[in-house]
């Protein structure tokens, strides 16, 4: 019966830790948005590579969360391989210090985050503020899940197995490894899993030798986890996660070895053995990032030769092949689902489109801009094989809700159409307006519509997922983040005004130019928002109106 109530409470703080990590890291992910990606290819040597990568592994508190994010982009084309491999280097090592953050003992921090942060997550409207209070219930979590880790461990650390298992692990160095790797990798979190090993080696429940095994074992695990993640990912972005597995791995063995083989680990124990044990882990990936850094432009060239990029068909570039199921019509649940397929391909495209829309105010390019027009085609014959489709459904087998979900998706297609319309005409229009009259917007001007286009970019995101999901907190939030680009359009639209007002040449020069963008962000926007309103109404989170019902009651006789 102990052995289970152990097993229990262990796997129960296991869960919590995995979990407060991942709410943390959401609650983080839906405050930046798409600021992630300026972040990360802004930086224009590896140095400055390495250093976003540091920072966004503390924001993210995930070194394969930065993995992803920088395979995402490469293989979209806007990271080029030295700077990605310096980015999740520099993700390694900023993981490696969210440690020493989450190590020290805080216990009586978790009341007041937890009342801070679920005050703001339940009382407030705004986007940052819900999500800040998720960040702070979410570290709260944390250190709640290493407290009961603690009162976990220490009971059974003077029992009769657990020495025995310690003591192998002590011996078997290979062995400690490989349990560190699969427990990272099991787990899914590096930071989840070296702070198990460093809280077992503080109370004494495993020796400091085994323990800094299983965390080098852990540093090969993590580096596995974006490998496994992007197995379906372009090769362009599989590149990255596999040469830093490869440099990680190399590195985490060659350390094993020195350090077993070579002298005796318990020479590193400058403090105790919990700190002793993160400051080895900070060292390992320090050290590994000096080392590793001016190999990130050499190892592209032998990485490219042994993962070449495969040419695929011009149709399969386009997506430009229907998912739509003409057999599965007489079956209701099938036939929705292939309609969300296909209005997701749909979605993609739109989102492709609108990608390069930025660059294009900076860098016009008729070349891409014709491919824009071209790609508008395709969106066009989406929505008219989608027509067909709902044209050829049995009405009389599909119940009246589920008639309701088709025409609700089919009034999303039609939505996603005008946006595609949008994209490769207003977009394109003013873009071409800016080029020809060699328009420039003042600082302040662009800054703002950098904001906006990458507020709507990650909204295509999230309207994606919401579209799959049929979430209702994710409806919510993306109804949430569509206001809060309207009030930025107000705002930003107020500001331009009163530059005017103070005789600024530049915003007097652009004024079309910013106005006319503002305004189709916004418009954009709304269109691909528009996925989360049937889920709004069917749960009784929509009002009808926002209008007064009688005049009557707002009137003094």
């Amino acid at each position: 019966m102990a052995i289970l109530s152990f097993i229990l409470n262990l796997a129960g703080a296991t869960m919590l830790l995995l979990f407060a990590v991942r709410m943390v890291r959401t609650g983080i992910e839906r405050s930046f948005g798409a600021q992630f990606q300026r972040w990360l290819t802004e930086s224009t040597s590896l140095l400055g590579s390495g250093a976003t990568g540091v920072m966004l592994a503390l924001i993210l508190q995930s070194s394969a969360a930065v993995a992803l994010l920088t395979s995402g982009f490469a293989a979209a084309g806007y990271l080029a391989f030295p700077a990605g491999l310096a980015v999740v280097l520099g993700g390694d090592l900023g993981s490696a210090l969210i440690i020493q953050i989450l190590s020290f003992r805080l216990d009586w921090l978790v009341p007041l985050l937890l009342t801070v942060g679920g005050w703001l997550f339940i009382k407030t409207e705004g986007r940052r503020w819900r999500q800040a209070g998720r960040i702070l219930m979410g570290v709260a979590f944390i250190l709640i899940s290493l407290q009961l880790l603690r009162q976990t461990m220490e009971p059974i650390k003077d029992s009769a197995f657990l020495p025995a298992i310690a003591d192998y692990l002590a011996r078997d160095f290979i062995t400690a490894f490989l349990v560190g790797a699969a427990l990272a990798f099991v787990m899914h979190s590096s930071v989840a899993a070296i702070l198990m090993c460093v809280t077992l080696v503080h109370i004494g429940a495993i020796p400091f030798a085994a323990g800094l095994s299983l965390v080098l074992g852990a540093n090969l695990g993590s580096a596995g986890i974006p490998v496994y993640l992007t197995r379906g990912m372009g090769i362009e972005g599989r590149r990255i996660p596999i040469a830093n597995m490869a440099l990680r791995g190399t590195w985490a063995l060659a350390a094993l070895l020195v350090i077993n083989l070579g002298f005796d680990p318990s020479n590193l124990l400058f403090v105790s053995p919990g700190q002793s044990l993160i400051y080895a882990h900070i060292a390992f990936n320090l050290s590994l990032l000096i080392v590793a850094l001016p190999l990130c432009r050499p190892l592209a060239r032998p990485v490219t030769a042994m993962m070449p990029a495969t040419a695929r068909p011009a149709s399969e570039q386009h997506d430009e092949i229907s998912v739509l199921d003409p057999a599965v019509l007489d079956t209701p649940p099938m036939a929705i689902a292939s309609l969300k397929r296909e209005l997701l391909r749909m979605m993609g495209l739109v989102e492709r489109m609108y990608l390069p829309i930025q660059s294009q105010y900076q860098s016009p390019d008729k070349m891409q801009m014709r491919a824009i027009k071209l790609q508008d085609n395709i969106v066009n014959a989406a929505l008219l094989e989608i027509r067909r489709y709902v044209a050829d459904i049995p009405q009389e087998k599909y119940t009246k809700e589920e008639a309701k979900t088709v025409r609700s998706l089919m009034e999303y297609a039609i939505r996603l159409e005008a946006a595609g319309d949008l994209v490769s005409g207003q977009f394109l229009r003013t873009a071409a307006e800016k080029r020809d009259e060699n328009v420039q917007l003042s600082s302040e001007g662009w800054s703002e519509l950098v904001h906006m286009f990458e507020a709507v970019r990650a909204n295509f995101k999230l309207a994606s997922n919401v579209l799959i999901s049929d979430d209702l907190e994710s409806a919510r939030l993306l109804v949430m983040e569509k206001t809060e680009i309207k009030q930025e359009e107000r705002r930003s639209r107020k500001r331009h005004l009163q530059r005017l007002s103070e005789g600024r040449a530049d915003s007097f020069g652009s004024s079309d130019v910013h106005l006319e963008t503002l305004r189709a962000l916004r418009d954009l926007n709304g269109h691909i928002s528009a996925v989360a309103y049937p889920i709004l109404y069917r749960n009784g989170q929509l009002l009808e109106t926002r209008l007064i019902q009688n005049m009557d009651e707002g009137r003094d006789d």
